[in-house]
């Protein structure tokens, strides 16, 4: 599933393509994804300018003036700019057609398992339930040690499923969770409660360190990963612990073990994260 580095790495890929974007409508082949798209969604958009793109959690945000169009890629989805006659293939969902400096353009959301959404939030954005009660972002300030020990307070909860917790932080997806852990030295299943200031310290560093190079890198490709121009991220050659089960540990060399944690798989090294 595209977690943040791969959202925010789409986001990038189209912005710039999009800046000054009149929209003049929309196709919507397969309204049957997550949740259905908008019937009228067509006549909601044509005729307005893009404000804005922008990212919040693993949603994409289009500001277009009364209202946000609320994009999720689920497991498969993937976000392209191309003319507007190009001929669609056969996951590909919706077209938000626009035009920018008289050239007729298309977003074209392809889909293949139909887990995303394209939803429309008219009004204040922040009122709509799937982002009301979203924590801070790991790559801003307000997210801090302070905050983050805060947070753990009481809780018994593993420590990968705690920064796995939309509600405490977000974007921090079972990929980005593994290998955070692991440059912070902190074992997955540690409860969450016990981690001291110095702790939430490294792993606030490691959550921030990872994704930032994870952006860096266009995000992780495991299976459907693309970016806005159809290519792959590479940051998944730089992994030190996801998918290494019994392979040496890049730092110690002992063999990477792997479990189960809340249903998702999880890799640490028993050496290198002893606590």
């Amino acid at each position: 599933m595209p977690e943040l580095p791969e959202v925010e790495t789409t986001r990038r890929g189209i912005a710039a393509a999009m800046d000054g974007a009149v929209l003049q409508g929309a196709v919507v082949r397969e309204a049957r994804l997550r949740w259905p798209v908008p019937p009228d969604l067509a006549e909601r958009v044509a005729g307005l300018g893009v404000r804005r793109i922008w990212r919040r959690a693993k949603y994409l945000l289009l500001d277009i003036g009364h209202g946000h169009l609320i994009l999720h890629l689920g497991m498969s989805g993937s976000l392209r700019v191309v003319a507007a006659d190009t001929p669609p293939a056969k996951h590909d969902h919706v077209d938000l057609l626009f035009d920018r400096a008289g050239q007729q353009y298309a977003l074209r959301y392809r889909d293949p398992r139909r887990f995303g959404a394209l939803l429309w939030q008219p009004g204040e954005l922040f009122a709509h339930p799937l982002l009301c009660h979203l924590g801070p972002e790991p790559l801003e300030a307000d997210f801090t040690a302070a905050y983050l020990k805060q947070m753990l307070l009481g809780k018994q909860a593993a420590i990968k499923l705690a920064i796995m917790d939309n509600h405490i932080v977000v974007g921090v997806g079972n990929i980005y969770a593994n290998e955070a852990l692991f440059r912070a030295g902190i074992r997955p299943s540690r409860p969450a409660s016990k981690l001291s200031r110095p702790d939430c310290q490294r792993l606030v560093a490691a959550i921030q360190a990872t994704l930032t190079e994870a952006i860096a890198a266009g995000g992780s490709t495991l299976r459907d990963f693309v970016d806005s121009e159809g290519k792959p991220g590479y940051f998944q050659q730089r992994y030190f612990v996801y998918g290494r089960d019994e392979q040496p540990c890049l730092q110690c060399g002992n063999p990477i073990r792997s479990g189960r944690l809340g249903q998702r798989s999880t890799y640490w090294c028993t050496q290198c994260q002893p606590r």
